[in-house]
């Protein structure tokens, strides 16, 4: 075991094993989130990262056991549970939450991270040190620690990006404490222990009973992220997830004789060249309006322009640490930064469609039997472009195997129905691939824009309910989302509540479009760009000229298309540079 603790090397502070250092509020640790306390003749650290939703209820149970609390910050509540029920209180605990904790008596170091994995946390080997930040930029601050891809990271970049393996951060060498796990180090010895997952078993209540549970597990979750916190906001697209969570605030805050600050993004000029498609068949503003009549929100739209997203683009890639999503991420980085000006936290959405079935490929047939990723079907465009002297790294190999082997993890029942085990192998992607990936982006803009952003639909009582529900319940009235709908008919809007599925708005101005091309035909004309050691030129150059006739699916989800597709590379070669990176084979 090292002598020493590195934390966040943005300040480059370190905990020695017979004092604590105080340590100044920074990115990854605010100075609320670092202490150290006694007892029983044992001392304990805690770096904390997160919120609990539930603290309320742990501190009357700690304070009952006779532990003292200096105050009631989360991380005190987290350390004194931990001292109290060791990694048992990860089951006691609801929340956002990564954390770790040094005990001095036994030189262990404890390193957990929340069920969903919401709030990140990373770590490497040096040595005898285990280094650990919430964010991989402060990794490379210890000088023993380089930034390097090798032929692993590049099948992750072209083939799966911009999803990741859990666990595995592209970079060589460099981990993640995966969703629901926790790690002990102890004597240079590392263990890995998953605490919670879940559990498939048959489900006995009837439609009336689950309507009712859904939303009482949903609307339980909603009222207890709003509980802290004054200046408190709710996104607001005028589609059925947001408008969920806006309702249910207001109707708490009327009780109080509060009014909800509410919040839309859109983009200059989108009026005029929003184009319908499959995957976003009509504008948001409309349903705005309908929401604003009912609930009296104060609302504000926030309109974004094509300078705005592609000069974030570097700040969205720096957020993450990794090329992300293209302006799909420098965009929710502007509007985040947007809100900031008048709330301190904002609930989001986020995850609906991966729990209760709302994405297209939950009901394409081609996805469903893909045998892939089907957000990432077009593997031929991404082996396309990779350097031949990469001819070796069939994308389509790695991608199955991946593939293969993570969907044997998926709990299922041997009574279970063909379609209801279909459905469940797909959803449990979108949990931990999908839906990790938009989680990933937004806790990751959230902190670059100093703006706390909470998704009550991440609630891992509420995922475990609907988990186990038939997928004929989940899809009631023959629509997607459709047990959601009908447990929310009775207080949204008609026209809301029954409203096709859109997703996050992206711009449609060919003005951006013209702009990304620009910049990316600059890097590839420049032959000291990083990003030509990954990339076939030639084959870029003809996909750029030929866009609308080669994407005829994106290349990620649902937006990511050949705009996204060209933005993505240039953050790749932003990423190259800024990181120094060594490409290894």
């Amino acid at each position: 075991m090292s002598d020493k603790i590195t934390t966040n090397g943005t300040n480059k502070k370190e905990y020695y094993q017979d004092e604590l250092i105080n340590v100044a509020s920074n990115r990854s640790y605010g100075e609320n989130c670092i202490l150290s306390k006694n007892c029983n003749g044992k001392k304990y650290v805690i770096a904390f990262n997160g919120e609990i939703y539930n603290k309320d209820k742990i501190k009357e149970i700690i304070i009952s056991k006779g532990i003292h609390l200096e105050g009631c910050t989360d991380a005190e509540i987290v350390l004194s549970s931990y001292i109290l029920w060791k990694e048992e209180c990860l089951n006691r605990l609801k929340g956002a939450f990564s954390f770790i904790i040094w005990c001095k008596d036994n030189n262990k170091l404890f390193l957990a991270r929340d069920q969903l994995g919401i709030k990140p946390l990373f770590y490497t080997c040096i040595g005898k040190n285990l280094i650990f930040s919430t964010e991989i930029k402060c990794l490379f601050e210890y000088t023993d620690i380089k930034a390097i891809i090798d032929k692993d990271g590049i099948s992750q970049l072209f083939g799966l990006g911009p999803a990741r393996i859990e666990g595995k951060c592209v970079f060589k060498d460099i981990f993640e404490v995966e969703p629901a796990n926790y790690i002990e180090f102890n004597n240079f010895f590392l263990k890995k222990t998953k605490y919670w997952k879940l559990k498939s078993m048959k489900h006995e209540d009837d439609e009336d009973t689950t309507i009712m549970k859904v939303r009482k597990l949903l609307n339980n979750s909603i009222i207890s992220q709003i509980k802290t916190g004054d200046k408190i906001g709710s996104m607001l697209s005028g589609g059925l997830d947001s408008s969920i969570i806006a309702s249910v605030i207001c109707d708490e805050y009327k009780k109080e004789g509060k009014k909800l600050k509410t919040f839309s993004v859109d983009y200059i000029d989108n009026d005029k060249n929003f184009k319908a498609n499959y995957f976003q068949p009509d504008s948001d503003n409309k349903y705005i309006e309908i929401m604003k009549e009912k609930y009296d929100f104060e609302h504000k739209y926030i309109k974004l322009d094509s300078k705005e997203l592609i000069d974030s683009l570097y700040s969205a890639m720096k957020a993450r640490d990794l090329p992300g999503m293209a302006d799909v991420d420098s965009s929710l980085l502007e509007f985040l930064k947007a809100m900031k000006e008048d709330v301190d936290i904002v609930l989001s959405g986020e995850f609906a469609d991966e729990t209760f079935g709302g994405y297209p490929w939950f009901y394409r047939e081609e996805c469903l039997n893909s045998d892939t990723f089907p957000w990432s079907i077009s593997l031929d465009t991404r082996q396309r472009i990779l350097n031949k002297k990469y001819s070796d790294i069939n994308l389509k190999e790695y991608t199955d195997n991946i593939y293969n082997e993570f969907v044997k993890k998926t709990p299922i029942r041997d009574e279970e129905g063909e379609m209801d085990k279909k459905i469940k192998k797909l959803m449990y992607l979108n949990i931990h691939w999908f839906g990790a990936t938009l989680v990933d982006r937004t806790d990751r803009m959230s902190v670059e824009s100093s703006l706390i952003v909470r998704v009550p639909f991440m609630d891992y009582e509420l995922l475990q309910y609907i988990w186990n529900i038939p997928w004929k319940m989940k899809t009631l009235l023959n629509r997607e989302k459709g047990l959601l709908r009908v447990a929310y008919k009775d207080t949204l809007p008609e026209e809301v509540c029954f409203r096709k599925k859109s997703p996050y708005p992206k711009t449609y101005n060919p003005e951006y479009t013209n702009n990304v091309k620009e910049k990316l035909l600059e890097i590839l004309n420049d032959d000291t760009q990083p990003i030509l050691q990954l990339i076939d030129k030639e084959e870029v150059l003809n996909i750029i000229n030929n866009l609308d006739e080669i994407f005829t699916r994106p290349w990620f989800g649902q937006l990511m298309t050949g705009t996204q597709f060209m933005a993505y590379l240039i953050q790749i070669n932003m990423w190259l540079i800024e990181y120094n990176i060594e490409i290894v084979d």
